[in-house]
Parts: structure tokens; sequence; C-alpha cells
């Protein structure tokens, strides 16, 4: 399955950084990688993104908060967090938050692939 859609990978940590992206390249995916939500806000590129993978834990702003802020400026995009810290109550936040996953790391690429099928079938 040939796939043009952009998968917007935003973390802090440059080893997971890189492992995601190579990773989401691999099934097949476009990649912007960012070092931080505020570098993925300031882009000018959100709205070119299909799907946000995101660290729910990162300084300056949290992926929690930069979900807050797309939503506030009508950015209707998948949400994907990964963390070290899946716990219950960071789980109900995100999806409360309309998170479409929350995923501990590190990063299972079973569960980053079926993420990214159901964002294929929306889109398409």
């Amino acid at each position: 399955m040939q796939n043009t859609l952009i998968v917007a990978i935003v973390d802090d940590d440059e080893s997971v950084r890189l492992a995601t992206s190579r990773l989401v390249r691999s099934l097949g995916w476009e990649v912007r990688p960012y070092d931080s939500a505020r570098a993925f806000l300031d882009s000018g590129r959100i709205g070119e993104a299909d799907c946000v993978i995101t660290d729910f834990q990162m300084p300056g702003m949290t992926g929690l908060e930069m979900q807050r802020t797309l939503t506030e400026r009508h950015y209707s995009v998948p949400v994907i967090f990964i963390t070290a810290y899946c716990t219950d109550a960071v789980r109900r936040q995100a999806l409360d938050s309309g998170a479409m996953s929350v995923l501990p790391k590190p990063v299972d690429g079973a569960s980053v692939k079926a993420c990214l099928e159901r964002v294929a079938l929306n889109a398409g």
C-alpha cells in the first residue's frame, strides 16, 4: 500500500524521535520530525499533518498542551501519544482530550502500524 499521508513526530528525545521516524517511514508514511511542541506549532506546517505522534511529557509545553492548542486553533488531526509513564490517569487525561491512542515507551511497531492504518482509513 503506497501512502502519501504525513505524520508529524514530536519528541524532545532525539533517539526516540529518530527511531519513531524510521518506523513510520518503514510503514510508507512521510515523516516530519520536531524536537518540541513549540517547534511543531511554529513550523507553519501543522495543516499538512495527517497525524501527530507526540511524547506526552516534554519540557516547555507538554504533548497534551500542544493537543489543546491544536484544538483551540481548529486543527482536527489525530494525535497518538507515546509516554514512558503510561498510567491510567495519563491515558484517561489524553483520551478525554481527544487523543486517538496512548502507547507506552518503548513504542511497539505493531501498535503504531494499527493506529496509522486507522488514520489512513479515516483519511480515505
